[in-house]
C-alpha cells in the first residue's frame, strides 16, 4: 500500500512537471577542472544551483507539443567520449575511461569525430533487467542517447530543446542501445523535418552516415563491427516516441523504487535537488554536503591530449 501511494504521489508529481516544463527556465553548465582530464566534470545548473542532469532537468520542454528537452555531452567534430555520470550524485558529465584512461572516439574516414551533437534525454533509463520484445536484448543501463542533426554545434552540458525524427537499435555488446534522431526546434530546417523520411529529402545521406558511423567507430580500436537491428533500419517518428516514453516509464520506476538501483552489477546515485520529493529520493537541500561540496566554476583551459 504505501508502495502505490509513493507511485501515486510520483506520477502526479510528475504530471506537474510536465506542465511546469513549458515554463522558461534557465540551465547552463558549471565546469570544473581542466577538460582531459580525470578530474573535469561538467555539472548544469538551474537559475544558478547545479540540478541532477538525469533526474532533474525535465524530460518534456512542451509535451503537449512533443518538444524535448535532450542535454549535450558530445559537440559535434569532437572526439572526447563524454557521458553523464550515474553513479556520481548529481549525475555530471565527465569523460569516459578506460584502464584509468581518458577515452577519445578515432576519425574513421571520411568522418571526422562525432557527426551530430550527440547526447541524452534526461529522465529516461534503458532498464537492462528488461528484455526488448524486438531486439531481443537487454537495456544498456543508461539514459536514452541522442543524435542532434541540427546545423548548430553544441557545447557540454548544453540543454536543447528538440523534436524527434526517428530511430535505430544499436545492439552493442550485446545489449540494445538506442539512438534517437532528433534536430533542435530552433534550427532552420526544424519546420520541415518531421519524421524519418524528411531527413533523407533535406539532408541525403546523413542517416547512411550515421549507420556507417555506429558500425565502424570502434575498429581503429582493434574490435569489430557492431550490428543492428531490423537490419540498420532508422524506424519513424511514432516507433521513437514509443520507446521514449517505455524509457522513461523505466526510469520512473527506478526513483519510485519499484525498480532496485542498486544491484550486485550497477549503482545509481539517486541525488536530486527539488524535482521530486525526498520520500522518493535522496533529496538533497542546499545545506547538504554532499551538495555543497560541488566546486565553484573554474573554467580551465584544456589539458594537452595525451598522444597514446
Amino acid at each position: 500500500m504505501a508502495g502505490t501511494a509513493a507511485t501515486l504521489r510520483l506520477s502526479h508529481h510528475l504530471r506537474h512537471l510536465a506542465t511546469r516544463a513549458t515554463m522558461p527556465s534557465q540551465f547552463t553548465p558549471r565546469l570544473i577542472g581542466a577538460p582531459n582530464t580525470l578530474e573535469h566534470r561538467v555539472y548544469i545548473e538551474q537559475n544558478g544551483s547545479v540540478v541532477s542532469s538525469f533526474h532533474d532537468v525535465p524530460l518534456f520542454a512542451d509535451q503537449s507539443n512533443g518538444i524535448l528537452n535532450m542535454i549535450v555531452e558530445i559537440p559535434r567534430w569532437t572526439n572526447a567520449k563524454m557521458e553523464i555520470s550515474k553513479e556520481e550524485p548529481f549525475n555530471p558529465i565527465k569523460q569516459d575511461t578506460k584502464k584509468n584512461r581518458l577515452r577519445f572516439v578515432r576519425n574513421c574516414f571520411p568522418h571526422h569525430g562525432y557527426i551530430w551533437n550527440y547526447g541524452a534525454f534526461p529522465q529516461t533509463w534503458e532498464d537492462p533487467n528488461v528484455t526488448h520484445a524486438e531486439t531481443k536484448a537487454k537495456g544498456d543501463n543508461d539514459p536514452l542517447d541522442v543524435c542532434e542533426i541540427g546545423e548548430q554545434v553544441g557545447y557540454i552540458g548544453q540543454v536543447k530543446q528538440v523534436k524527434v525524427l526517428g530511430i535505430m537499435a544499436l545492439l552493442d555488446e550485446g545489449e540494445t542501445d538506442w539512438k534517437v534522431i532528433v534536430v533542435d526546434v530552433h534550427d532552420p530546417l526544424a519546420s520541415k523535418l518531421n519524421d524519418v523520411e524528411d531527413v533523407e529529402r533535406h539532408l541525403p545521406g546523413l542517416i547512411r552516415a550515421t549507420n556507417e558511423w555506429f558500425r565502424i567507430y570502434k575498429i581503429p580500436d582493434g574490435k569489430g563491427e557492431n550490428t543492428f537491428a531490423f537490419s540498420g533500419e532508422a524506424k519513424n517518428k511514432k516507433y521513437a516516441t514509443e520507446i521514449i516514453h517505455e524509457c522513461h516509464e523505466a526510469w520512473r520506476r527506478l526513483v519510485s523504487g519499484e525498480t532496485d538501483a542498486k544491484t550486485p552489477s550497477y549503482e545509481i546515485s539517486m541525488y536530486v535537488v527539488a524535482t521530486l520529493p525526498s520520500a522518493e529520493l535522496a533529496r538533497s537541500p542546499p545545506n547538504d554536503a554532499t551538495y555543497t561540496s560541488i566546486p565553484p566554476d573554474t573554467r580551465l583551459p584544456p589539458a594537452p591530449i595525451d598522444p597514446s
